[in-house]
């Protein structure tokens, strides 16, 4: 199984500062963190942490740390009521490059008491940092034994992969790559998976340079087909692909095969609001590349970044022309964005106004035209022109700002180039540090939260995350039966009210689709409790029903219908 850990740079610099404090001694941290799980993986995503004062540990020497572990007993009742998990991080001052003995037996006594208030069995974790910044570690299952982190991602300004990955051979075709930047690079480069959103105007050539670094795996994802219209823009597409047809994404694999340096390619044929499968091959990318003009889509792009701790560039072109032959302006941005810090939107790339546009323009179309006829929505074009030069041109600065977030070759820190906009009407490029805007103070609450329901807290996704459709309660009234003993039957949309004069039960199903049974206790002495009203063969049930396990599902019944949260759990 591959087991992998996420930080963003803000809480790597956090906790770089505190467990090297210069005195030459052990300090630790406990970090809340998210999760993300599929078959073969498992995802830990630091999301909450917690400095233990240096003063408060009992014992503090170069080689061992004993501390109370009062100060993270809120974590521990969190872990109780939640799917989250806890790593524990400490230092090793002398570069003591892996754990103790000491450390194996601080870890089992950690993390029995871990397991004891889980919820879940799912892992958590045990790290160490060296004075070098490097983190290794190991994940701990609910019988405490324990497993290598086999890679640790830091979403930072500079872009830090710590794998446990053997050395690769140099390939002949690397060896240029390799004289500018370096084997450790070279071998950066070829275990990167990367996530393309768009595979049109920038995402063709961006497309291109990764697979001529030598990056390992390439998800592709675009629902549109190729078009004559198409051809004067994206690499190594033809006009027979276009007659017949071909997909955009499927065009540009056959490429990628085609070249033949042994990059793998995953597509994906569909928007991202369309199909679970996309969003988790994105969640599993190292990196991603948001090659859209879509708003909601790169919305969509941003938080996952947040949730998930995936270091995101955003590439867009503005090309504007009078339609006879005369050129306006020209101007493009590439915006690096890293969880916990400022966004698109409070960088001012887009407004609610705009996503709400976008999101019609995707949903309803014709909608879209009625209310843009109304002026309801202004300043809105989705078929702006397209040059290939100019897309090659800012494709090629994304790469470049990537290479030098992995590999740092510019003279200024890689923090100043936070932004770039670039003027090509005017000949100039202006630079902007992430210092100079705003943090999205919504995001860096989630950043790290991982799964959660609804998915990434877009209502529109609840059941599309889930893999299930939709049950409209509502649509069809919920029947109430009032019953003396449990029902052999729980049926669908149907609420069951045990007991005669004094119900003390409610029974239905869980309305999210995963066909588990609710059980919601009604006698007043015991905890927890709800209580129930019935009007106009109407139930309302007080107060919300929050599950924390399976689904772990939060709503609210009123009027026989389901109003779902988006409370954090």
């Amino acid at each position: 199984m591959e087991l992998q850990l996420r930080i963003s740079g803000l809480h790597y610099q956090q906790l770089k500062h505190h467990l090297f404090p210069s005195d030459g001694k052990e300090a630790v941290a406990i970090a809340l963190c998210g999760r993300f799980s599929n078959i073969d993986a498992e995802y830990l995503l630091v999301h909450d942490i917690t400095l233990i004062p240096n003063e408060e540990c009992k014992n503090r020497e170069d080689d061992i740390i004993t501390w109370s572990t009062k100060r993270i007993e809120p974590y521990f009742e969190r872990i109780a009521r939640s799917d989250l998990a806890l790593l524990k991080i400490h230092s090793h001052p002398g570069g003591y490059s892996q754990f103790s003995e000491t450390d194996d037996y601080s870890d089992q006594e950690f993390f029995d008491s871990a397991f004891g208030w889980s919820i879940s069995e799912k892992p958590h974790a045990s790290a160490v940092m060296l004075p070098s910044g490097e983190i290794f570690g190991r994940f701990f299952f609910s019988d405490l034994h324990h497993e290598p982190i086999n890679r640790i991602l830091i979403a930072d300004d500079v872009i830090q992969i710590f794998s446990n990955t053997n050395r690769l051979e140099t390939s002949e075709f690397a060896k240029r790559t390799i004289q500018a930047f370096g084997e450790r690079t070279y071998n950066s480069l070829n275990n990167l998976s990367v996530g393309v959103i768009g595979c049109s105007g920038t995402g063709s050539p961006t497309i291109e340079q990764l697979v001529r670094l030598g990056v390992k795996k390439i998800v592709l994802v675009d629902p549109d087909l190729i078009e004559e219209k198409n051809l004067n823009r994206i690499l190594n597409s033809t006009m027979e692909e276009a007659k017949r047809k071909f997909s955009k994404v499927s065009v540009l694999a056959k490429a990628i095969k085609n070249i033949g340096l042994g990059t793998s390619v995953e597509i994906f044929q569909n928007n991202l609001y369309d199909n679970i499968k996309v969003v988790k091959a994105l969640i599993e990318c190292d990196i991603l590349f948001g090659c859209m003009d879509s708003v909601d889509g790169r919305h969509l792009l941003n938080q996952l970044c947040s949730f998930y701790l995936i270091p995101y560039f955003d590439i867009g072109v503005k090309l504007e022309a009078d339609g006879k032959g005369s050129i306006d302006q020209i101007c493009a941005t590439v915006n690096y964005i890293q969880p916990g810090k400022s966004s698109l939107i409070s960088r001012g790339l887009y407004t609610i106004e705009d996503l709400r546009a976008s999101s019609q323009f995707r949903k309803n179309p014709e909608e879209f035209e009625n209310l843009k006829r109304n002026a309801y929505i202004k300043n809105v074009n989705v078929n702006n022109p397209a040059v290939i030069s100019i897309n090659m041109q800012i494709a090629s600065h994304a790469i470049n700002d990537f290479l030098n977030r992995i590999h740092p070759y510019k003279k200024e820190h890689p923090s100043q180039y936070a932004s770039s906009t670039i003027d090509i009407s005017n000949g100039y490029i202006v630079n902007s540090s992430e210092s100079s805007f705003e943090v999205d103070p919504y995001l860096r609450k989630k950043s790290g939260r991982g799964d959660m329901l609804p998915f990434v807290e877009i209502s529109e996704l609840f059941y599309f995350y889930t893999g299930l459709k939709l049950f409209i309660w509502w649509h069809q009234r919920p029947k109430i039966f009032y019953l003396t003993e449990f029902p052999a039957k729980v049926n669908d949309k149907s609420y069951y009210i045990i007991g005669d004069k004094n119900p003390w039960l409610i029974v239905f199903k869980c309305p999210c689709g995963c066909r588990s049974t609710i059980h919601l206790n009604l006698i007043p002495d015991a905890y927890p409790k709800w209580r129930f009203k019935v009007h106009k063969n109407k139930i309302s049930i007080f107060p919300s029903i929050s599950r924390t396990t399976g689904c772990k599902s939060h709503f609210i019944v009123r009027d026989s219908k389901i109003i779902w949260s988006c409370r954090e759990w």
